[in-house]
């Protein structure tokens, strides 16, 4: 942030990481850092989904169809919103990425009735020709076109891993794994043992907190989705910029709870640049930290460079880092840090 000055002696090491897969969205970035780039690219619909497509969820659902073309997800409930409470209709768009979401009215479409529709929807897309990476339920309050609330009971219904990942390895090797945040949708529940769905960041800070305190042995992968849904999409670098301080004032909560064998490592699975152009994600490299209390670099050091990690390709090497801390094996992708850690 503007006025923020470099520090003199961290206490984390430092990096980049590039990510290889063919997209830039959360499904893509996630896999990758468990070892499982997508390099095939997944079905992309910029002009609006197929019209054989759209009529099988309008038959299942029992409701019309309304937009069916990219669109930022508020300004689709702004322009629409008005109509779905008049017509009781799907809305139904897209964006830069595979992903095919339906918002709707809770007060119009009850929340268990859009997920059957949306797990419905999954089921179709899985294959050719549509294979879509994500199908999003995004239920919404709504009072006018300018009084409306996105909920915390989105849902993301991603395809499952065409692979095992390093959660899979980790879990095989009898550590137990824990998703926070929407970790558990992104990879269809498989190589978790647990896992909870958040309202916020702090939800999110909150919940990995309570499973550090409960002295738990494990892998907790958590998602902190407010800078991406929020401020990325939005294109607000004020909120963003607010939402940073407040995950490093839960930050600074978190750090004097980690054991002296706990390694935290914080990345981002894609860009979502909140001062770049349109809505879509944004594909860039993506900070990386790596701290924990036991290290040489948890302590000021006179010398940063000797805590750099450079950058990191793919996002994979985040999992093998993980893997060979937990001393296991390792798969196809990715070269681990560990050791640069441990200087």
């Amino acid at each position: 942030m503007v006025g923020l000055k470099p520090v003199v002696a961290p206490r984390a090491a430092f990096g980049r990481m590039a990510e290889i897969s063919a997209g830039k969205d959360s499904m893509d970035g996630h896999w990758e850092m468990m070892g499982l780039p997508v390099m095939e690219p997944l079905g992309y619909f910029p002009d609006g989904f197929p019209d054989a497509l759209i009529k099988q969820i309008a038959d299942f659902a029992d409701r019309p169809v309304i937009v069916n073309r990219p669109y930022s997800g508020t300004d689709v409930i702004h322009d629409y919103g008005d109509e779905q409470l008049r017509t009781g209709a799907l809305i139904v768009y897209t964006s830069g990425d595979s992903v095919l979401q339906i918002a709707a009215n809770v007060d119009v479409i009850p929340l268990a009735e859009l997920y059957r529709i949306c797990e419905y929807v999954r089921g179709l897309t899985v294959d050719a020709p549509y294979r879509i990476g994500r199908v999003i339920a995004r239920p919404y309050t709504y009072r006018s076109a300018d009084d409306f609330t996105r909920t915390s009971d989105r849902r993301d219904y991603t395809l499952k891993p065409t692979a095992p990942t390093d959660l899979d390895r980790i879990q095989a090797a009898g550590i137990p794994t824990y998703g926070v945040g929407k970790i558990n949708d992104i990879f269809s529940g498989q190589g978790l043992d647990d896992g909870v769905h958040t309202t916020s960041n702090h939800d999110g800070m909150v919940q990995t907190m309570r499973v550090v305190q409960s002295g738990r042995q494990g892998f907790i992968f958590t998602n902190l989705v407010d800078l991406d849904a929020m401020y990325g999409h939005r294109r607000n670098p004020a909120g963003a910029a607010q939402a940073l301080e407040e995950f490093d004032q839960d930050l600074g909560t978190l750090l004097p709870m980690l054991g002296d064998k706990d390694l935290l490592i914080i990345t981002a699975d894609h860009g979502n640049d909140p001062t770049f152009r349109g809505t879509d994600h944004t594909r860039e490299l993506v900070p990386l930290l790596a701290y924990s209390p036991s290290l040489v670099s948890a302590k000021p050091h006179d010398e940063p460079q000797q805590l750099e990690l450079g950058i990191r390709q793919p996002f994979s090497d985040l999992g093998v880092t993980i893997l060979d801390n937990f001393g296991v094996e390792n798969g196809t992708f990715g070269m681990s840090f560990l050791d640069k850690l441990e200087i």
